[in-house]
């Protein structure tokens, strides 16, 4: 039993009471309305019109279930109902529950010296005045109570629903879809489409922890089927963006418009396939611009370097360093021998060997294939997979 119903019983009020009561019960509503308009700002222009009609019509209804308690006739379940969806109406219509608290207490005024006006000249004794006024506050705290609940459901539903509409949203990005569904789902979302978004990946536990630290606008999903986590930062500061990001498992992706953000992020899943020490993608561009198709770099290889199989295994690789070395220095000598740890001499003496093997080295063709057969350097190759020269 309510607190409510409880203070119901208690109260005795006779026929001519409730009569009297109820002839008042326009006069006291309409008081009500205006007292509420009057008192509680956020009230002042959503009272008006269609709306100040329904309003009014809701504080009667309330009153008349109120009476109908007092006089023992019904439980004041269908108020609450109505408090209740009267809360939930109040998250759609914008307005926080500071603003319906406030407007309850001001109703519970006004609706008590209304009521009071119409029981004290009906004969109500003293003391079933106070319990009549008891019954009253009950009956608004219930009220506010029920009110309060449907605001915070409603709230916790429409949170729900947001949260649903920006994973979808987060995943049409990853899926590569239409500008127009992109469009669409930010809509749905409630979210403002940036200039660019920014893929970061990382595992999925450290998702949220760093989606926390960055931009209102991020979007973030931790459920991907590979046990990781992407994050879609708005108009990253990329500098700024890497700092933030203490995890060193983290790979960023480059910035893209953000109707391309699958472009970033199947950047970043690229280059975490490519080697775990891979935190910018920016900073590795020619090692993914060479692993884009593994079949034709390992093709573009075999027959660059073809002439170094005729050398035994270990001779093959020394003249490949220093063929790298050579191109990356672009013939400097001492250069090249500072970066093999031999002696210029010896440089000079490579590079006859593989003047000999490669009699165009000086053409600008070959100079491009070579450039791109040997320009990872073969502990990056062994990395990917791409076999070394034999």
């Amino acid at each position: 039993m309510s607190h409510a119903v409880r203070r119901a019983s208690e109260l005795v009020l006779d026929e001519a009471t409730v009569t009297a009561l109820r002839a008042a019960l326009r006069t006291t509503a309409d008081e009500v309305v205006q007292a509420i308009i009057d008192e509680v700002p956020p009230y002042a222009n959503a009272l008006s019109g269609r709306m100040g009609v329904t309003i009014r019509r809701a504080v009667r209804t309330a009153l008349g279930h109120y009476l109908d308690l007092a006089s023992g006739k019904a439980t004041g379940g269908d108020a609450g109902d109505a408090a209740y969806e009267l809360g939930r109406g109040e998250v759609r219509d914008g307005r926080s529950m500071d603003a319906l608290l406030s407007a309850y207490r001001v109703g519970a005024r006004v609706a008590w010296r209304g009521l009071a006006a119409g029981a004290v000249p009906a004969g109500l004794p003293a003391a079933q005045v106070a319990k009549f006024a008891e019954l009253t506050f009950a009956y608004i705290d219930e009220l506010s109570a029920a009110s309060a609940a449907g605001h915070a459901d409603e709230l916790a539903a429409r949170g729900r629903a947001h949260e649903r509409h920006l994973e979808q949203l987060a995943r049409d990005l990853l899926a590569g879809a239409s500008p127009d569904v992109l469009l669409a789902a930010a809509g749905r979302a409630g979210w403002q489409p940036p200039v660019s978004l920014t893929a970061v990946l990382l595992p999925a536990a450290q998702a949220r922890p760093a989606y926390r630290e960055l931009d209102p606008g991020t979007l973030v999903l931790d459920d991907l089927p590979d046990a990781s986590g992407v994050l879609l930062v708005p108009d990253a500061d990329r500098s700024h963006l890497l700092r933030q990001l203490p995890d060193r498992t983290a790979v960023v992706g480059p910035a893209r418009p953000w109707t391309r953000a699958s472009a970033s992020y199947e950047r970043a899943v690229r280059a975490r396939s490519l080697s775990c020490d891979i935190r910018d993608t920016e900073d590795h561009l020619p090692e993914l611009v060479l692993s884009a198709d593994v079949d034709a770099f390992a093709d573009l290889r075999a027959r660059a370097l073809a002439p170094l199989r005729t050398l035994p295994a270990t001779t093959a690789r020394r003249l490949e360093e220093t063929l790298r070395a050579w191109l990356l220095h672009q013939g400097r000598r001492d250069e090249v021998a500072a970066a093999l740890f031999v002696h210029p001499q010896t440089v000079r003496y490579r590079m006859a060997q593989l003047r000999e093997l490669f009699p165009d080295l000086a053409s600008p063709h070959r100079v491009l294939e070579l450039t791109l057969a040997v320009g990872l350097g073969s502990r990056d190759r062994v990395s990917r997979g791409v076999p070394p020269v034999r």
